[in-house]
């Protein structure tokens, strides 16, 4: 061995003792992307033309409810935690409205009353499932065909003809008449004010989209209201922009727990016309439909926006990658928050490019928004392609961003609640039951395998998060019976802030030796992935160069008790990979570094050998990439067994 290499290996071995444990706290207390504490997760359920729901004009109210309930039993399959419903979607209601008539798609008749208040059940069935309910209004839509004697006789638009315009077949309020204005936030806040939703949700419809060959016919209301613009683009951006700022100081004063969204057009404006812009060439909202998007985040009018990404990663117009990271620099250093509006009508749909004939499309995007801690989460039109899965891309996406449920993210300064006191932990043949009590809004139930305490860094991300409930009781049905597991529950107030997590409350197993299997570690993003070698345990194996610094693979393990644990690894082996590759074992004494030649025995358990663990969550095992030896190192699977 050549001096400059003995000197390295020696260094090695001086140093990973004191590198390693340093790096183990780091990497226990980093949150695993792919099991986000905070994450907003919703679907749009439509109401126009009946999208939706209701699935049909004319249901009798018990359909209707069960239809709406079978949404949020979806949504609760995907481990959603929102849903978005259109409750005024053409200047119509979903609730006994002073202002507007009830919605002609709930019964099929403008006006016709359903037997029930639609709004009310549909905001307690979510709160009681744990779901936040944000109740989406359509502005200026007044109807989708241009016949205003088709209009109940009682409308308001077609009691004040002078509010409202033709354009394109369709009927609208016209944005630059300021009684217009004060109507449409009146007949948003009647709402508002009597229901307990959790968020006011504006869609991407301002002025209407352009049809060709047809100019807005405003210039009466630009002579009239006009005064101070030269410029008729300028004043109906103005217009939209009071309305946006407007109803935003009204729902805050209203509902200060309530959050104010919109869900604009992906595209502000390109770069070629506005350095500010998108590096992109598509229709600009700003120019299209007098929505200044942009600066209703940076004058901080709304608390969150959720841009219609509707475009395939690489398509030339309209990159889904290069405007996810265009929304994050606009959000950054601002208190909005940032949702994206995802595409699932075009997951494996007929007529649609190829990229999203690719199952695995959508959730490349939510990959994409990983590298990105701006991005907040993200809702998918609509609630009807979400149950369809077309391809298995939205079973795809779950699999791989969605495996445990999340909280919503915070927002306000509210303090968070008192810690609650777990009361009963009982095991049953039907799971272990739990009672606790508090003074939350909600509660989060947290499982950590074992009876030892819990560390922070069990609450860091949502790999132990088990439930969100506004309950005070909740049954863990997935407990193995062997098993032995503490149990925490924490307290959230409206605005989502979290108490510190309960004692802990321990269930016994019926015994039997503890084993557990762990496929796959944890790696930075110098470690590779493959699934080359047939040996491999599971879909995949990580693999790094060797290099002299510590930065391990490491897997993560709930030991259950305090004692000597056999550790066995799993690699596939090749001639040409790393002959002396470094395993680290935490024990509870220090780290114990062991070398194993690759290049020979893989597909099978290899013992490293017999070590004391302490109990708890923490990463067990280690793969260093810091070797003399040349070749790959490989971090495949590891086994962990109770010794005796």
């Amino acid at each position: 061995m050549s001096l400059r290499r003995l000197a390295a290996s020696c260094l090695m071995a001086l140093l990973l003792p004191l590198l390693s444990l340093p790096q183990a706290a780091a990497a226990a207390c980093t949150p695993d992307p792919a099991t986000p504490k905070r994450q907003f997760r919703a679907m749009w359920v439509a109401s126009v033309a009946n999208i939706d729901w209701p699935s049909r004009s004319g249901l009798s109210a018990a359909a209707q409810q069960a239809e709406y309930r079978s949404w949020l039993d979806l949504a609760q399959r995907r481990n959603f935690n929102a849903v978005v419903v259109q409750i005024r979607p053409t200047a119509d209601a979903f609730w006994p409205s002073g202002f507007e008539p009830w919605s002609q798609w709930l019964t099929g008749t403008q006006g016709g009353n359903p037997g029930y208040d639609p709004l009310a059940f549909m905001v307690a069935e979510a709160h009681a499932r744990g779901l936040e309910f944000h109740a989406w209004f359509n502005p200026y839509r007044v109807a989708n065909h241009d016949d205003a004697s088709k209009l109940v006789t009682t409308h308001p638009a077609r009691q004040n003809p002078s509010w409202r315009f033709a354009y394109g077949g369709k009927l609208y309020y016209n944005p630059g008449i300021p009684a217009v204005r004060a109507f449409i936030q009146d007949a948003i806040m009647d709402a508002v004010s009597r229901y307990d939703v959790d968020g006011v949700h504006l869609d991407d419809y301002f002025y209407p989209y352009p049809v060709s060959g047809q100019a807005i016919p405003d210039s009466a209301a630009f002579s009239q209201y006009g005064g101070g613009f030269t410029n008729v683009g300028d004043w109906r951006r103005d217009n939209v922009n009071r309305l946006i700022q407007e109803l935003g100081q009204r729902v805050r004063t209203a509902k200060p727990h309530a959050t104010f969204g919109v869900s604009p057009f992906g595209i502000w404006r390109n770069a070629g016309s506005d350095p500010l812009g998108s590096q992109t060439s598509g229709l600009q909202s700003y120019d299209a439909i007098y929505a200044d998007t942009r600066k209703w985040v940076k004058q901080g009018w709304i608390d969150y926006v959720t841009p219609q990404l509707y475009w395939h990663v690489g398509f030339a117009a309209a990159d889904y990658s290069v405007l996810t990271a265009w929304w994050s620099e606009v959000v950054r250093g601002t208190a909005v928050q940032l949702y994206i509006g995802q595409a699932a009508y075009r997951a494996g749909a007929s007529g649609q490019e190829a990229a999203w004939q690719r199952p695995e499309e959508l959730s490349s995007h939510l990959t994409i928004n990983r590298g990105h801690p701006e991005v907040l989460g993200d809702v998918y039109f609509s609630a009807k392609d979400v149950r369809d899965d077309r391809i298995g891309s939205i079973t795809r996406l779950v699999a791989d961003h969605y495996t445990k449920p999340a909280l919503l993210p915070a927002h306000g300064s509210a303090a968070a609640p008192a810690v609650p006191s777990i009361t009963s932990a009982v095991r049953g043949t039907g799971g272990v039951a739990l009672s606790w009590q508090g003074s939350g809004g909600s509660y989060a139930v947290y499982r950590v395998g074992g009876s030892g305490p819990a560390d922070a860094c069990a609450f860091a991300d949502a790999r132990n998060l088990l439930k969100v409930t506004s309950a005070t009781s909740f049954t863990d049905t997935t407990a193995s019976a062997s098993a032995t597991y503490t149990y925490y529950v924490s307290a959230l107030n409206r605005t989502h802030q979290e108490s510190a997590p309960s004692a802990g409350k321990v269930v016994t197993g019926s015994g039997g030796p503890f084993s557990a299997v762990i496929d796959g570690p944890a790696a930075g993003s110098a470690w590779g992935t493959s699934a080359f070698s047939a040996q491999r345990h599971g879909a995949d194996y990580r693999f790094a160069s060797p290099q002299a610094v510590s930065d391990p693979a490491w897997f993560r393990a709930t030991i259950p008790s305090a004692g000597d644990y056999r550790v066995e690894v799993w690699y596939p082996a090749d001639p040409g990979y790393n002959s002396a590759t470094p395993y680290i074992v935490a024990t509870s004494t220090g780290n114990r570094t062991l070398t194993v030649d690759q290049r020979t025995g893989g597909g099978q358990w290899r013992l490293l050998g017999t070590f004391p663990l302490a109990a708890g969550t923490a990463n067990v095992v280690g793969v260093s990439r810091w070797t003399s030896a040349t070749g790959y190192v490989i971090a495949d699977a590891v086994r962990i067994t109770a010794a005796g």
